[in-house]
């Protein structure tokens, strides 16, 4: 990722990615350290497994710290001035070809987890829905061909 991108998040993404920068440098590393000071205090560091496995956490541990710290620096929080107009943090709820009901989250790139109905902007629903209103019938462009959604709601 470029420095000169932003990152979209919901104000609750932002949140997480926070919490998870602040239990890495409060908790998690403090207790890497902690270990491998023990693990240096059991002598020759040569064939000391304990102290390989520590520095292997120390060094993941401080590459999601920098990770997490770069994102939150290049990061946009979505805020949602129009609820009728869908945006990143807009709940969507879309109607299929089928008559299948469908809701969404939508979201930024890094927030997107389908498991969860959190799809990202970028993804062909998302782009196909931003910017539209409840009862607008859109084209997706998607890899296997297009479709139409109905917008049924928007939150």
């Amino acid at each position: 990722m470029k420095a000169s991108e932003n990152i979209i998040l919901t104000p609750q993404g932002y949140l997480e990615l926070e919490t998870e920068l602040n239990e890495l440098k409060t908790v998690v590393r403090p207790r890497v350290i902690k270990d491998l000071k023990d693990a240096r205090a059991q002598g020759d560091l040569s064939e000391n497994a304990d102290y390989d496995a520590a520095r292997n956490e120390q060094a993941q541990v401080e590459a999601r710290i920098k990770e997490l710290e770069f994102k939150l620096e290049h990061s946009v929080i979505a805020d949602v001035k129009n609820k009728e107009i869908i945006d990143v943090g807009s709940k969507v709820t879309i109607m299929y070809d089928d008559g299948e009901l469908e809701e969404y989250q939508l979201v930024g790139s890094i927030e997107a987890d389908p498991f969860e109905n959190k799809i990202s902007n970028e993804s062909p629903i998302g782009k196909a829905v931003v910017g539209h209103k409840k009862g607008e019938s859109v084209e997706v462009e998607s890899p296997t061909g297009s479709y139409k959604v109905l917008i049924k709601e928007v939150n």
